[in-house]
């Protein structure tokens, strides 16, 4: 199905790039993450997935970068790798098989070569020296970055054009993660790694599946098998708290937290007005004054008002919903183009995909052959349409003393391997802002932040980004099960960590018992990984992921064992020994994990001289807002907006043996 018809490019282009104040800003965030799958298979479930994302994703995008680079255009994207992401494309497992991956594909598309050649088939064969090139392509960027995938990122990020955040460690769901130990460590584990990675402090944070928590009073969702409750609730930290205490500046979250939330007075008004004990807070005021641009600004998270959290708030930035579709829809947006090659259809054994879209509803036996150069062509269509999209969404705030910024997430796994001309369209978005002189620029979500002011602070209540805009797709009956043992494990955990007879004062053979109380860490982060509920949810590779999980708590409850024994005993037997390094083996993330991060009210505080003072709020400050009351003190009302996602699209419940990448919906709601 195609797009709709583009509008036309701007009369001329401007491609002298005159000094000029941009009157909007575009921010595209886009999402690297894939769960641990080294050692763990290979296919259709397993390292293939990470092999599919380095060569039709990671590796494009960097040419992207190098392209706009070569040509002094910067993408200024928000580029968050997330650390079990990064710990894979380290891991010389990878380094190793990866290009005997790229050799396979080489080799497959030259057998199809030969065969379409034997039957005539001109243009399929010409396809085929198109994967030739391509996967060759692959390769000798790979070795030119010897074998380093991070370390052309890297480059990019150092030299000012793109802005690499962080994740949590293995994208665990903060708002379902049963202590707040467990929710600050896969923060704090995230920082480490990143710093040991990137070689830089992360400024931004994608939470996990847009998901957020305030504090506040919370039970256990499920209880143990008798129905007594796991634990007793208690009082939580609010996922905020746990981002602005390891020194992160900004988050993400969904459409629908910002339009059905309150914008809220300054803390300060309260703690510092006089008699601020007894001060009762005013009502909720509006989230906005001027309804027009609510999305497209940022705000302080109005969560905790202990004195560490008010001086050092969070700021979250809206997703914008109406270019979000543009981009993620397979029905309605642009992958869905007749021309775009179609992701479904492959050629085996090699896999190769020489079909495109062709239309919407049409049967695979009628797919028409792919045409590369008439797919570049509409990318560069799209794009256009895309910039008329955005340059609408703001326009009404374009004239405003602070300039609108548009947010626009996706995973980026998107880009390359389900939309295959993703990173050309990409490249084409950022010549045609570079080119044309309509106002808008794109920008980072940190390059926003250091110029201009948030929007004041907002109160928001739990949410995602998932179907619902709920907990659901991760807390649900086909899932609750595999929370009913991750929260004794996180609780065993805590006390462990707590009791500290892992360090060298507390144990006779600490060596052994810091290696299995590190495997025991490594394990519950597995554990916590947000992707298995995810893959039992939607089907998409539910028996793999609900072998992963069970394989994990197997592990997590041998090194248990293991521990017992050695408490016991003193001592582990040769057996045990090898199934530790077995274990650590295979599962060898996180090298410098700390295990005084579970232990109970562990904590990292936010130092004052932090690098990033810029971007804190003075002591007693006078909030600068984007959009001021009018002078009659009078202001807008909140709108009502209907919230629903686009509907997921059908052909998402492809046969998973055929879409090896556990792919996220392109319809995020899904």
């Amino acid at each position: 199905m195609s797009a709709q018809t583009p509008q036309a490019n701007p009369a001329q282009p401007n491609r002298s790039r005159p000094d000029r104040k941009p009157a909007g800003f575009l921010s595209f965030t886009l999402h690297a993450h894939l769960p641990w799958v080294v050692n763990h298979g290979t296919w259709p479930h397993g390292i293939e997935w990470l092999h599919e994302a380095a060569a039709e994703t990671y590796l494009p995008l960097l040419r992207v970068l190098g392209n706009l680079e070569r040509d002094g255009i910067a993408l200024n994207c928000s580029l968050n790798l997330s650390p079990i992401l990064l710990e894979q494309l380290a891991h010389p497992v990878f380094k190793t098989d990866f290009p005997r991956y790229l050799d396979r594909k080489i080799l497959s598309a030259r057998e199809d070569e030969a065969y379409f050649t034997s039957m005539g088939e001109l243009h399929y064969a010409e396809l085929a020296r198109f994967w030739q090139k391509y996967f060759s392509d692959a390769l000798t960027d790979f070795q030119s970055l010897d074998c380093d995938i991070i370390k052309g990122f890297r480059h990019f990020n150092d030299a000012g054009l793109i802005e690499i955040i962080t994740c949590c460690a293995t994208h665990g769901y903060m708002p379902l993660l049963g202590t707040d130990e467990s929710v600050r460590a896969q923060v704090r584990t995230a920082v480490t790694a990143h710093e040991r990675h990137i070689g830089k402090h992360p400024r931004g944070i994608w939470a996990p599946e847009c998901g957020y928590r305030p504090a506040g009073f919370w039970n256990y969702p499920v209880t143990q098998q008798d129905g007594s409750p796991i634990a007793p609730g208690f009082n939580r930290i609010g996922v905020e708290q746990a981002i602005s205490e390891s020194n992160i500046d900004f988050f993400f979250v969904d459409t629908h937290l910002i339009e059905e939330s309150a914008r809220t007075p300054s803390p300060y008004e309260l703690l510092h007005s006089e008699g601020a004990g007894a001060v009762v807070r005013p009502r909720d005021e509006p989230m906005t004054y001027n309804d027009y641009r609510r999305l497209y600004q940022p705000y302080y998270v109005d969560g905790s008002h202990t004195p560490d959290a008010v001086q050092h708030p969070v700021t979250v930035f809206p997703r914008d919903p109406s270019t979000g579709t543009q981009v993620w829809s397979g029905n309605f947006g642009y992958p869905g183009d007749s021309n775009y090659l179609d992701f479904h259809k492959k050629r085996w054994p090699g896999g190769h995909r020489y079909w495109s879209v062709t239309g919407p509803g049409i049967d695979m036996a009628d797919k028409q052959p792919y045409n590369p150069a008439r797919a570049a062509e509409r990318t560069q269509a799209h794009a256009s349409h895309f910039v008329h999209l955005v340059w609408e969404a703001i326009n009404a705030a374009m004239s405003d003393a602070v300039p609108p910024i548009l947010s626009s997430p996706f995973d980026a796994e998107l880009f390359g391997h389900w939309w295959f001309e993703g990173p050309q369209w990409l490249e084409a978005v950022a010549r045609t802002l570079h080119d044309y002189p309509i106002g808008i620029q794109l920008t980072s979500g940190s390059q926003y932040l250091d110029k201009f002011p948030r929007a004041g602070f907002i109160k928001m209540h739990e949410g995602s980004w998932g179907a619902e805009g709920t907990n659901h797709v991760w807390m649900n009956p086909e899932t609750s099960w595999t929370y009913a043992q991750i929260y004794p494990a996180e609780l065993y955990l805590r006390d462990l960590c707590t009791a500290a007879t892992w360090k060298p004062d507390g144990h006779a053979n600490q060596p052994t018992a810091e290696r299995l109380i590190k495997q025991l860490c490594r394990e519950l982060l597995l554990l916590e990984s947000s992707d298995w509920q995810f893959l039992i949810t939607t089907g998409a590779a539910r028996d793999y992921a609900e072998l992963r999980f069970e394989t994990h708590m197997d592990q997590f409850n041998e090194l248990k064992s293991i521990w017992q024994h050695l408490e016991a005993n003193h001592s582990i037997t040769s057996e045990q020994e090898e199934r530790l390094a077995a274990i650590e083996l295979r599962d060898s993330i996180f090298p410098d994990i700390d295990p005084d991060f579970w232990a109970t009210g562990s904590r990292q505080r936010r130092a004052p001289d932090s690098p990033h003072t810029h971007a804190a709020v003075p002591h007693n400050p006078t909030l600068p807002t984007a959009d001021p009351p009018q002078p009659n003190g009078s202001s807008a009302q909140q709108a009502s907006t209907d919230l629903a996602s686009p509907s997921p699209d059908p052909d998402s419940s492809d046969d998973p043996a055929h879409d090896p990448l556990p792919r996220y919906n392109h319809n995020p709601s899904a």
